[in-house]
């Protein structure tokens, strides 16, 4: 199945390509493979929550830090999908890095990451099967709680 008729099967609408914050592209093609810059869970040109994940009063939950990362690989399926001339010739999904801006003591860094990888693998199905790091950090651009790095295939 086409990744775009996948798509339209679990009713997701790629958001448009999020606009560099500095001076790089959104994504890369090289062979057949495309990366992609860190994209942060950017929708309609704003960020659906700021600051540090962890668990307490002024911090983001994990939960909405999960629906974070999820928003952040559809930018990244957007960007990558820009870079090669559209979201068909994306193949497959080989590896994510995921930053999460959090306290020192929050160690639940791989579930809030899993929101990218969980609809990377609704998506492409096996084939979005990946490696994969998830890294906390101090801090993100724009006091962003996730940033999300993908490399695709594609043909």
């Amino acid at each position: 199945m086409a990744v775009s008729e996948r798509l339209a099967e679990l009713g997701i609408e790629l958001p448009s390509v999020v606009p560099p914050v500095a001076a790089y592209v959104p994504a890369k093609a090289h062979g057949d493979l495309v990366y992609t810059a860190g994209q942060l869970p950017m929708v309609a040109g704003a960020l659906p929550a700021t600051g540090k994940v962890g668990d307490g009063h002024g911090l983001v939950p994990a939960e909405d830090a999960k629906a974070c990362a999820r928003q952040s690989a559809l930018n990244a399926i957007a960007a990558a999908a820009a870079a090669v001339g559209g979201v068909d010739r994306l193949t497959g999904v080989l590896k994510v890095t995921g930053f999460v801006a959090s306290v020192p003591e929050f160690t639940g860094q791989p579930g809030v990451i899993n929101g990218a990888s969980e609809v990377l693998g609704e998506i492409f199905g096996d084939s979005g099967r990946h490696a994969r790091s998830a890294v906390g950090v101090p801090v993100l651009p724009l006091d962003a709680p996730v940033e999300v790095e993908v490399v695709f295939s594609f043909a």
